[in-house]
């Protein structure tokens, strides 16, 4: 039992050295004031549309892009190529952008805020056929 000290000892010493276990990453989920907020105050930033093209040109908030949740994998997207840039995610209600958001932290992003549909969206919208 007396060497069994010691032993036990050390391995509660080294435990306690071990390095912290990395917190899983995430996005940001604000409100749309929040976003509104965001927009106003920051410069470099895209706005991310990820509903379908369709409903894209049917309105969508001014200058976002679009990149439909459904096409968004496991490959890099050309069109996000500065996976440290600020991306604000909207879809129709929610439910895509924040399945969106998910896929782009698993794909290495880094500052994702998700803020809802543009159901909710009270500024201004435009169409492809405007």
């Amino acid at each position: 039992m007396n060497r069994f000290v010691p032993f036990l000892f050390s391995f509660l010493l080294l435990a306690g050295c071990a390095a912290p276990v990395e917190s899983e990453a995430s996005y940001q989920q604000v409100s749309m004031d929040e976003a509104i907020a965001i927009m106003e105050s920051e410069s470099d930033y895209i706005i991310l549309d990820v509903r379908t093209p369709e409903e894209f040109a049917d309105k969508h908030i001014p200058d976002a892009i679009n990149i439909p949740n459904e096409t968004i994998g496991t490959e890099d997207i050309p069109e996000l190529p500065d996976k440290d840039q600020l991306i604000l995610v909207y879809c129709r209600s929610g439910n895509r952008s924040k399945q969106a958001s998910d896929k782009l932290v698993g794909l290495g992003y880094t500052n994702i805020v998700e803020f809802g549909g543009i159901n909710d969206w009270p500024g201004e919208t435009v169409s492809d056929g405007e």
